[in-house]
């Protein structure tokens, strides 16, 4: 890759000398380049295939010479395989919004016609028109890159797994009420082995009160609280359940999705150990780390979203927008009215709002900002949308400065610069004006 490429200060709109537009498919791409006047220069479709990719970097270099990096490329997302590949190529890389797209195609088509060759010619030319005011991709150190794909991929997991709970908890409602009556968490892997054990209620009930016994010692399940609770229950398991052939179809399906549930979790277990292994290794894992109700789930995906990059957000309201926490405003006229940003990093947002949450647990000021937030009349999401609204520009400075979090220090702050939520913890505001220098 260019080393021009290699850092972002390095990069100069007016090095930009020719515009380009990648309408993306799964097995083939539609490219479109102009040149600074607006005269079509390459117009080709390719395949996604490493021979497409390479036809494709020597015609821009019979194009513009041997230096890809003067050519700028609009596409319509800012991550996938294709954008991995401008990159390599050194080519500058302006995503653009799907929604923007659609109002640029249709502002060279109004009469609504649409084809890929268009999409790519519009994207070119917005790009020509508009994209001094865009900003580019840079390439993205691998190791935060791996880490949030990681973590990315670990949350989708984890929704497959709830996904099988609860087709699994739905076959059980079917044929064997029994087992959903003697275990509350369906999570733990426990609870799956007694279905491979014992498939049906009838052989549940006709198992030896030894074995029905020894399977809970077994697993941990033999606390005095929970035990003989659970052993009455296997005893009349057969008492009211599913019909034969109920039990005997359904009983095949909880198996299966038992077992499903085993092998996906120890896949989760080793994605697990190889996020925190990434994490212990990035140079910013103290900084992540250090914010309150960031733990070892947390920290790794917002390091992973927000990156670690102090020039990635010209400040902290680009950053907010970004995580989706800066609300939308609408003002035309008589009719006025905020409602929430939709389009945003959505893997971020949600960890932003389960950050929010776990913090209130353990700053003071983030509990009292809450409940703030709340008796102005703000609903349990918005209040924590605010809160992480809060969170997120605190986040910013941190990345800024390298510095991880201090409470005292943000405290002194507080206190230094007049804010309204400092005189929400009022014990707490005192003893810091008694010990401040």
């Amino acid at each position: 890759m260019n080393d021009k490429l290699n850092s972002s200060a390095a990069w100069s709109w007016n090095d930009v000398r020719f515009f380009a537009g990648l309408d993306w498919a799964k097995d083939h791409h539609d490219i479109a380049v102009v040149d600074a006047q607006g005269r079509n220069r390459l117009s080709r479709r390719f395949n996604d295939t490493a021979d497409g990719w390479a036809d494709i970097r020597e015609r821009l270099v019979a194009l513009v010479g041997p230096d890809l990096s003067v050519v700028g490329v609009s596409i319509e997302t800012c991550s996938g395989p294709a954008v991995e590949r401008l990159l390599a190529l050194g080519c500058r890389v302006y995503p653009i919004n799907p929604r923007s797209a659609r109002a640029y195609r249709t502002r060279k088509a109004p009469s609504g016609t649409k084809d890929d060759a268009l999409d790519a010619w519009s994207f070119a030319d917005a790009l020509r028109t508009d994209g001094h005011a865009w900003r580019p991709l840079t390439p993205e150190d691998p190791l935060t890159q791996q880490l949030r794909l990681l973590c990315r991929d670990e949350v989708a997991l984890i929704g497959q797994r709830t996904a099988l709970v609860c087709q699994l908890r739905e076959a059980l409602h079917e044929y064997y009420p029994a087992a959903l009556e003697a275990f509350d968490d369906w999570t733990m892997r426990a609870a799956w082995e007694f279905i491979i054990q014992f498939p049906t209620p009838q052989q549940l009930a006709g198992a030896t009160r030894r074995k029905r016994q020894s399977f809970l010692t077994t697993h941990k399940l033999h606390s005095p609280q929970t035990q003989e609770r659970r052993l009455a229950i296997f005893a009349r398991a057969d008492q009211f359940c599913g019909s034969p052939a109920v039990t005997q179809a359904k009983s095949l399906l909880a198996v299966g999705i038992a077992k499903q549930l085993i092998t996906l979790e120890a896949v989760l277990k080793q994605y697990r150990q190889r996020i925190e292994e990434l994490f212990r290794q990035h140079p910013d894992h103290e900084l992540f780390g250090s914010l309150p109700g960031l733990g070892d789930k947390l920290a790794p995906r917002m390091l992973g979203e927000c990156g670690d990059d102090p020039a990635r957000f010209e400040d902290h309201q680009a950053l907010q927008c970004y995580a989706g926490t800066a609300p939308v405003s609408y003002d035309s006229g008589q009719k006025r009215m905020v409602k929430i940003r939709r389009a945003c990093n959505k893997h971020l947002r949600a960890a932003v709002h389960l950050w929010a949450d776990l913090s209130r647990r353990q700053c003071a000021w983030a509990q009292a900002y809450y409940e703030h937030k709340c008796k102005q009349g703000k609903t349990h999401a918005e209040a924590l949308r605010c809160l992480g609204q809060r969170w997120l520009k605190i986040l910013h400075r941190m990345i800024q400065t390298k510095q991880p979090y201090d409470e005292s220090l943000h405290m002194r702050n507080q206190v230094a610069h007049g804010s309204w939520v400092i005189r929400l913890t009022e014990p707490d505001h005192q003893l810091l004006k008694q010990t401040a220098p």
